[in-house]
């Protein structure tokens, strides 16, 4: 028997591959302060290039969503851990903005495939009895990844040699690993074949539409939350509140993921009934909990807020995707959920590139609470409407 043959790695190792996956998205995150140090660009131009990484991920999920259904999930995966490596290698060899440019296209490029690819494979690769503990761990896997990226950077950036290439290093080294232990993982798709690229588009059938609306908005305000803090916050902590270590930054955007893995967790227990307007209602105190560690330059408060904000964006996007999948039709699910993940990252994208806009105006603390009364009153409408009208349980 071949090594693969008598040990056939399950799900945790699946999600352990694409949580390492996850982080390398957000490894730059704590870092843009000294790239725009080294560079000379303005904020918009850290939210530019910030925003190039979700139209990478959206361009995928549009072109290439279904490919892994076809040629299998381990070739998708590899070829995700490629374009890691690949971006990976854009910062270290990084000799001006093109270079981080094609560092974070290359990166929602990875991000688009791993999506869909690795949360298949995790489900997929779950015994009989543990459907429910495997979608948590693909849950878990995607934003604990998210949350480790800046983490890792921000300790390595601060208390390491080589701030801007080190932290590559190692994520290059872990992609490494990954990539074994992909190559390890049994094959979830029966019969794979070639796939041609072809743009899918986006399928809304008619009865789903009265649910996909505020959902798709409640997840739009979550990830323009999460955007805000990936992008911009290190910013925030270190010209508005006088903090300028980078590990200290790394943390603070950690907690944001680290939260909203709990408030996905929470969902389960919650019910979507509760979860969906619940969650809105937690998004908007973590948001008016940032807006006034802004009005009143405090650190801990800005910690309480993204926690916060968090769990609420946790709650309101697992609600949201569970009630969407329940009320599409089996033969268009997929393209339905497809859908909801672009209105998510057009969030994640759209927003922070306006915050970048106004902190040429406004400054980065005008922006930030400009942003942070724009969301609240969006995600309050929403809470309000669901409260009014709940979608219906799985």
């Amino acid at each position: 028997m071949t090594p693969r043959q008598q040990w056939r790695p399950g799900y945790p190792v699946a999600a352990g591959v694409f949580a390492i996956g996850m982080a390398g998205t957000t490894l730059p995150t704590p870092l843009y302060g000294l790239y725009r140090q080294e560079l000379g660009f303005s904020e918009l131009m850290v939210t530019v290039v910030f925003a190039a990484y979700a139209l990478g991920v959206i361009a995928v999920l549009l072109l290439a969503g279904h490919v892994s259904d076809e040629v299998g999930r381990r070739p998708v995966l590899l070829c995700a851990l490629g374009l890691s490596a690949a971006s990976a290698l854009c910062f270290i060899f990084e000799g001006g903005l093109p270079a981080l440019f094609a560092g974070r296209v290359l990166s929602g490029f990875a991000a688009g495939l791993f999506s869909g690819a690795a949360t298949a494979a995790v489900l997929e690769l779950a015994k009989p009895g543990q459907e429910g503990r495997a979608g948590f761990a693909a849950t878990a896997a995607n934003m604990g990844g998210l949350g480790c990226g800046p983490l890792l950077s921000g300790v390595l950036a601060q208390y390491a040699p080589w701030p801007l290439t080190l932290p590559f290093l190692v994520h290059l080294g872990l992609l490494a690993v990954a990539a074994v232990l992909t190559w390890l993982l049994p094959e979830t798709v029966g019969n794979p074949r070639r796939a041609r690229l072809r743009p899918e588009g986006v399928r809304l059938p008619p009865e789903v539409r009265g649910v996909f609306t505020p959902c798709a908005v409640a997840a739009f305000a979550g990830f323009s939350l999460l955007g805000l803090f990936t992008a911009v916050a290190p910013s925030f902590v270190s010209r508005t509140l006088d903090v300028d270590n980078l590990a200290v930054s790394g943390a603070i955007v950690c907690t944001v993921f680290l939260g909203s893995t709990l408030g996905q967790l929470l969902t389960g227990r919650l019910g979507v009934r509760r979860a969906l307007p619940g969650g809105c209602l937690v998004l908007v105190a973590g948001l008016v909990l940032v807006s006034t560690s802004l009005a009143v330059r405090s650190l801990p408060v800005l910690v309480i807020g993204a926690v916060c904000g968090g769990i609420g964006q946790g709650l309101a996007f697992r609600a949201g995707l569970t009630a969407v999948g329940a009320a599409a039709p089996p033969a268009h699910r997929g393209g339905t959920i497809s859908a909801f993940f672009l209105v998510a990252y057009l969030g994640i994208s759209l927003p922070v590139v306006g915050v970048g806009a106004l902190t040429l105006a406004l400054g980065l603390r005008g922006a930030g609470l400009a942003f942070s009364g724009c969301v609240i009153a969006l995600v309050g409408c929403v809470g309000l409407y669901v409260l009014r009208r709940p979608p219906a349980e799985e």
